[in-house]
Order: C-alpha cells, then sequence, then structure tokens
C-alpha cells in the first residue's frame, strides 16, 4: 500500500494525507470520551466538524464548546495544527526528530505543498517552520491567558488560550467558548483584538514570508520581490477593507479593523455578521475570496495572485512589460494566476447553484457568503451552517477540502502528457 502511495504524483499524496487525516479525525471525535454527557453528535456533522478542522476553516455545524469535552477539544487543536502545518510537513518533521533522511519524494512532496520553485534548503526551512509556530503560539497564549484568566479559572483560562492561539495562528475561526459566540463578548477588548490580529496576520503571510522578514532583521530592502507583494498586498486590503466596512457597518474603528483581517483567512467574529449590510457582507466575500498568502495557513485564490493578475491587466492596457518592485513578472505566472482565479470563480460559481438547490429557503446572498467561506477556508457564517442539510454539508465538506488544497493542485491530480506530437497551426480569435 505504502509503495503504491508513493508512486503517485506529490498531488495525489497531498490530497490523500488530507482526506486520510480528515477521515481519521471524524472518528476521533465521534470517541465517547470526545463528546459531552447527553450531547447527540450524528457522524455527519463530526466529519464536517473535523474537514473543517483539518482545512483550517472553522465553519461549525455544531459548537465546540458545548459539544465536546476537553479531550475532544484537544483532538479538535490537534487536527487544526496538523492542518494548518500542512500532513505532509508534520510526517517530514517527525522523520527529522527520528534522526532520518528526508528523500528525494519527500522534498518534491514539500516542494509541491508549499508552492517552491526549488528543493534547495528544505530541511532547514522545516525546522524554521516549527520553530516559528511554537514561538507565535506560546506567545499567543500567554497574552491570551491574561485576558481569559479574568472570566475563567486558571485551569480553564489556560485551555482556552492554547486553543485559541493555535486556532488563531493557523488561521482556523473556531472557538470553545460555547453558545456560537465566537469573540463577541472581548470585541472591546483591545489586548485580545491586537493579539488574535497579529497571529492571525503573521499566520497568513507564510513561513517563507516569515522567514526572511527574520533573517533580513526586518529590513524591507533585503527582502525578496514574493515577500514584498506579499506585505504590500496584505496592507492594502486590510486597510481598504476596514475603511468600507466601517463606512457599511455600525461598527467601531477597531471591529472594522478586526473583521477586514478575520475576514480573508481567519473566521472570527466580533459582531453578528447576520447584523451586517449586504454592502458590508459583499467587501468581506471578496476578502474571503482573495484568501491569504502562498505557503501560510490559509486560503482563497492568494493575495500574489492578484497582484499578478492587476499587473497584467495594468500591463495589457498600457502596453508595458509586467514589471513591480524592480522585478519583471514572467508570463507564465500571470497565466497561473488567471487559471487560478477562474478555477476559483468556478467552484464559488458551482458550489452557490448547488447548495441553492440543496436549500431553497435560504437567500442566495447568505448562500454566496457561506461558500466562498468554504472555499477561502475562512470560517465567517452568517448562521445558517447549523441549519444545513446533509447534502449541503457534504459539499460544503468538498468546498473546503478543495479550498485547502486549492483548485491548482486539484486540477493537477491527473496526469498530463509532457506535451503534444501534433501541432496545429495558430488561429485567431476575437476576444474583449
Amino acid at each position: 500500500m505504502i509503495r503504491i502511495i508513493r508512486r503517485q504524483s506529490p498531488a495525489r499524496i497531498i490530497a490523500f494525507g488530507f482526506a486520510s487525516l480528515i477521515l481519521f479525525g471524524s472518528f476521533l471525535l465521534m470517541l465517547p470520551c470526545s463528546i459531552r454527557d447527553g450531547v447527540t453528535l450524528r457522524y455527519i456533522d463530526a466529519l464536517y466538524t473535523s474537514t473543517s478542522a483539518v482545512c483550517v476553516t472553522g465553519l461549525i455545524a455544531v459548537d465546540i464548546g458545548d459539544t465536546f469535552t476537553p479531550i475532544g477539544q484537544c483532538f479538535l487543536a490537534l487536527l487544526i495544527q496538523m492542518g494548518g502545518l500542512g500532513v505532509t510537513t508534520v510526517g517530514v518533521g517527525i522523520i527529522l526528530a527520528m534522526g532520518k533522511r528526508v528523500d528525494i519524494k519527500s522534498r518534491s512532496i514539500i516542494q509541491e505543498a508549499m508552492n517552491l520553485n526549488s528543493g534547495k534548503g528544505m530541511v532547514r526551512l522545516i525546522r524554521s517552520i516549527f520553530f516559528v509556530t511554537v514561538l507565535f503560539e506560546t506567545i499567543g497564549a500567554v497574552l491570551s491567558l491574561l485576558v481569559f484568566i479574568k472570566d475563567y479559572p486558571f485551569p480553564s483560562a489556560l485551555g482556552i488560550s492554547i486553543f485559541h492561539s493555535i486556532a488563531t495562528f493557523n488561521n482556523s475561526g473556531f472557538d470553545i467558548l460555547g453558545n456560537y459566540q465566537s469573540l463577541i463578548p472581548y470585541r472591546d477588548n483591545i489586548l485580545l483584538n491586537i493579539v488574535t490580529c497579529v497571529l492571525i496576520f503573521f499566520g497568513g503571510i507564510g513561513f517563507l514570508v516569515i522567514c526572511e522578514l527574520w533573517k533580513s532583521r526586518l529590513n524591507l530592502k533585503k527582502i525578496s520581490m514574493h515577500a514584498k507583494v506579499v506585505l504590500s498586498m496584505s496592507a492594502v486590503l486590510i486597510l481598504i477593507g476596514a475603511l468600507l466596512i466601517k463606512l457599511t457597518e455600525n461598527v467601531t474603528w477597531l471591529g472594522a479593523f478586526f473583521q477586514s483581517i478575520s475576514a480573508r483567512t481567519a473566521g472570527f467574529a466580533t459582531y453578528p455578521l447576520s447584523t451586517f449590510s449586504k454592502s458590508g457582507l459583499l467587501v468581506m466575500t471578496v476578502l474571503m475570496f482573495i484568501g491569504a498568502s502562498p505557503g501560510s495557513t490559509g486560503g482563497g485564490i492568494k493575495t500574489s495572485t492578484v497582484f499578478v493578475l492587476v499587473q497584467g491587466i495594468r500591463s495589457a492596457a498600457t502596453n508595458k512589460i509586467e514589471k513591480a518592485f524592480r522585478y519583471t513578472i514572467p508570463e507564465e505566472t500571470f497565466r497561473k494566476a488567471a487559471d487560478i482565479t477562474l478555477l476559483g470563480l468556478g467552484v464559488v460559481v458551482i458550489g452557490t447553484y448547488l447548495m441553492s438547490v440543496y436549500e431553497p429557503d435560504i437567500a442566495v446572498g447568505d448562500i454566496i457568503f457561506e461558500v466562498t467561506s468554504a472555499f477561502g477556508t475562512v470560517g465567517l457564517s452568517t448562521g445558517i451552517t447549523p441549519n444545513l442539510g446533509t447534502d449541503s454539508k457534504l459539499l460544503s465538506i468538498l468546498i473546503m477540502y478543495i479550498g485547502r488544497l486549492g483548485p491548482w493542485t486539484i486540477a493537477t491530480l491527473w496526469h498530463f502528457s509532457k506535451g503534444e506530437r501534433i501541432q496545429y497551426p495558430e488561429g485567431n480569435i476575437t476576444v474583449g
């Protein structure tokens, strides 16, 4: 069995790894020790929760705090951690911890999973990823504890803080506060808002960018073009999103800033989204569709994809070479960005259509928001998730799975020939 799996392409191995972890997680969540006394959990809801955790989404069919015991919540945190780091990253980390060498096949899988252009320095990168994760999550847990200790006994506050830090850095909008309340009770707590935003931001820009910032000692002149694109796009989206949300919703500037960051990948809410206007939900839908950055714990089509698309359109309109930060953007990069965007739109459109068929009584606006949240592995919802039927939940599971792996990885699960033997003359097609 293992030999058969290792013969497959890296994309297939990654897809199989995530699917296996989701199924294993669903069985863990169904164990009697995972479920609180007097609570009945259907398998479809356990599967949905496991998928949401492994795909670091945060959409919930049942309330985490009211349904699962501390043991079940530990299982959930473990699934979030493994899903955020990536199954292959965790696997290679275990290999390194055992003192064994990482073979070429494992390196190619990591390269595929993290969208790397080269396999050089792979072992060093994996070690850096684990170090960065432990560092950020430890600091986040300690600072969160200063907030939760005021409302909960120390053991409960410690557990909530650790869970919150893991979920936040991995951009998964799970909480264990109970009653589907997310972080609404702490909307005015400046410390928790800032800590959560910082963890979301660094978890969303990607491990490669974090490592570059660390090595350059925050000297932006010494970082790569990719890092500059990620940081600039993230800043622009956060500011524009916060401004538009503030203009359309009755929220504070802190709330607008928080929701702008959370909407791109995390899924935490400090205000009930069911009270948001259609324009505010539209802004958040766009942010969710764009998502995080390559090599991060978030989903969506990615910030760099949007940047390349904008630069490509600008280049076509002005008849100039695609360039940014004194670098030329390769033409094939624009083509890949366009492919990813079209594939992402296809997933959202088809998913919205099917869920509208399954749930005719739910407003199409809420369905678009739900489907985009699943695709972007965000976890925000207008409140319709627990009321979805089995068909809709299975559809959402598939969309979350596609969103976590990425539409490009899904599209390349099948082997393609290296090239056509027969060449045809180029034809003219009028477009635009």
